[in-house]
């Protein structure tokens, strides 16, 4: 990856303007990270009152008009993505949670608050699946991330009680290179392995070695949140960002409608 070249670049943060700066983050274990943060409005209707499903499809084209800004979901297979969302919409049923890994077979867009799609998309890597419909997953899905103009944020969910995983670094650096806007969401945060203490836990923390591993190649880090479906750590942070995020958007749409005006 160039290192002019930073995480969350992009047509849709073009539409959002928001303003992108860098900052040092301390993380847990007071290690300091080189990480992109992003001057937003102040979040707005980040209570989800309503959600619903509205079609499944595998072509961009057939997506929903862009009449909202967008927040996709996307991670390893077995990450956790479907009790995340379900987490965040205050739904036990709007993603199905499956025993058996990959079943999220197409671009799925669920409308929240009448005001953004939150769309789940097929889990890279492991799925039981054959290589043939696997390539074809990733192909749908990323010609939607690089078509899809309403594309506010990508969410890369990665699974925190397990070692930085190639697939998911690959995958990082993809959306960085095609300038997809993304952030990290850490999984499963709630669980980690038995006798290891909490400070040895936050010192080799899974989630600082994978930060690590994307700064050998990444100039700065993209947002992350830690997060956990079974406690429901991590719901205020998506939301709130996501609120701050689809508040920037329609600002730019307002202004953009309105320059437009006085062009005429």
């Amino acid at each position: 990856m160039p290192e002019s070249q930073s995480p969350g670049g992009g047509d849709s943060s073009e539409e959002a303007e928001a303003e992108v700066g860098a900052a040092v983050q301390e993380d847990d274990d007071q290690e300091l990270f080189p990480t992109l943060m992003m001057e937003l409005p102040p979040a707005t209707h980040t209570k989800v009152t309503s959600c619903k499903y509205l079609t499944s499809c595998v072509e961009h084209t057939a997506c929903p008009p862009p009449r909202f800004p967008e927040f996709a979901v996307i991670g390893r297979s077995n990450v956790g993505k479907s009790s995340l969302i379900n987490m965040i919409t205050n739904s036990k049923r709007l993603a199905h949670v499956s025993k058996e890994p990959g079943k999220t077979r197409c671009i799925n867009h669920f409308l929240i608050n009448d005001m953004w799609y939150l769309v789940d998309l097929p889990g890279y890597g492991f799925a039981r699946v054959g290589q043939e419909q696997r390539s074809t997953f990733d192909t749908f899905t990323k010609d939607y991330f690089t078509s899809r103009k309403n594309l506010v944020m990508v969410f890369q969910l990665v699974d925190s009680t397990v070692p930085p995983q190639k697939v998911d670094l690959e995958y990082s650096s993809w959306l960085t290179d095609n300038g997809v806007p993304f952030a990290i969401v850490f999984t499963k945060t709630d669980k980690r392995k038995k006798g290891i203490s909490r400070s040895m836990s936050a010192k080799e923390s899974n989630m600082v070695s994978f930060k690590r591993e994307l700064l050998k190649d990444f100039e700065y880090l993209p947002p992350s949140i830690a997060t956990s479906a079974e406690n429901g750590s991590g719901k205020r942070e998506m939301l709130h960002f996501i609120g701050g995020l689809r508040a920037a958007y329609e600002n730019a749409a307002q202004a953009k409608k309105g320059a437009q005006a006085k062009g005429r």
